[in-house]
């Protein structure tokens, strides 16, 4: 293989039922950075129908080109249109590096594409950057969470990729950038698409989206049991924030996992983050240490969570989060008072 013939950095664009997903704008962030730094254009893939829309805010977010292919089999995801269209997406435009989002789609996506490449990928990534003869350095969270790998590939391209979702910032929008928007030159065959939707069946259940909360109010183990979230859900409630957990709390069976911050859950970046009787292993800070404002609640006066909080108060949480929760309520009432 002839690296040299791979250039450029590809960001597969996420989308369902038409919406892009925040994962696939961070990413393309991140690919503008990296892509600048190796002198190379950044190139934006968008697959599924009514979607050209899309194509030149892409740009706004990044993408020096929008590579995009509208077609009723990609409407709803499915494995094989949708790894069909990327690899062939691929084999044309040869990028030295391929980002695609952590998420369900992505984690089924990602390896199938590689697989048909040749090429590695390095799963669940928080963190990249251009180490020595600009072989990208991909850094991802092993044996548990208890160490961080970083892997590099060498002999084949291109370097593929899936990040965590909350992992990397969203470029700021800029409606003055310009670029091209081009159709993939790509039809897929009906008869090897193996599978067909008849229909598509919502689960009625919404599951709570922590990496968008602008505040997190999460428990630990100190929490001490399911039935004790209550002060918790009601300090979150006062704050128009949302309830998330440490991994502890989530294995006990307290919480959802879709609720979990760290290496093994989600990234969060809120504008708050209480961290309540959570002692601040590695794994745990790794999600959430990028938050704005980290206040911390413990009653250990030596735990490492207070290495990372901008405001530590030492005390049990079952006592001073219901006073948190008078003082924000009777600072609510003031306020609604004075209106």
């Amino acid at each position: 293989m002839n690296l040299s013939d791979y250039k450029g950095i590809l960001v597969f664009i996420e989308q369902r039922e038409g919406v892009i997903q925040k994962v696939s704008l961070e990413l393309l962030g991140k690919g503008r950075e990296l892509a600048d730094e190796l002198g190379v254009e950044v190139t934006a893939l968008l697959l599924g129908y009514d979607i050209s829309k899309h194509c030149q805010e892409m740009i706004h977010c990044g993408a020096d080109k929008v590579v995009y292919l509208e077609d009723q089999a990609l409407k709803i995801y499915t494995t094989e249109p949708y790894a069909q269209a990327m690899t062939a997406a691929i084999q044309t435009y040869k990028p030295e590096i391929v980002l695609v989002g952590a998420t369900a789609i992505g984690r089924d996506l990602g390896p199938r594409v590689s697989a048909r490449l040749e090429a590695g990928l390095t799963a669940d990534c928080t963190k990249l950057d251009i180490g020595e003869a600009n072989h990208l350095w991909m850094t991802r969270p092993a044996f548990g969470g208890n160490i961080m790998a970083t892997i590099i590939c060498t002999e084949h391209r291109p370097q593929m990729s899936t990040v965590r979702p909350g992992v990397m910032k969203v470029m700021p929008r800029n409606t003055a950038r310009t670029g091209e928007v081009i159709p993939l030159d790509y039809q897929l065959v009906a008869n090897d698409l193996n599978v067909e939707v008849l229909e598509a069946v919502r689960e009625e259940k919404q599951k709570i989206n922590i990496e968008d909360a602008d505040i997190l109010v999460s428990g630990g183990r100190g929490v001490g049991g399911k039935e004790n979230y209550g002060g918790l859900e009601a300090l979150a409630k006062q704050l128009h924030g949302t309830v998330s957990s440490s991994r502890a709390a989530v294995d006990a069976g307290w919480m959802s996992h879709d609720r979990q911050v760290g290496q093994t859950g989600k990234t969060v970046r809120p504008d708050v983050y209480f961290a309540c009787g959570i002692s601040g292993a590695i794994q745990h800070v790794a999600g959430m240490e990028e938050s704005e404002f980290i206040i911390a609640i413990n009653k250990d006066p030596g735990a490492p969570v207070f290495d990372v909080a901008d405001l530590g108060i030492v005390g049990d949480l079952h006592k001073i989060v219901p006073l948190l929760v008078d003082e924000v309520s009777v600072a609510h009432n003031s306020n609604n008072a004075a209106n």
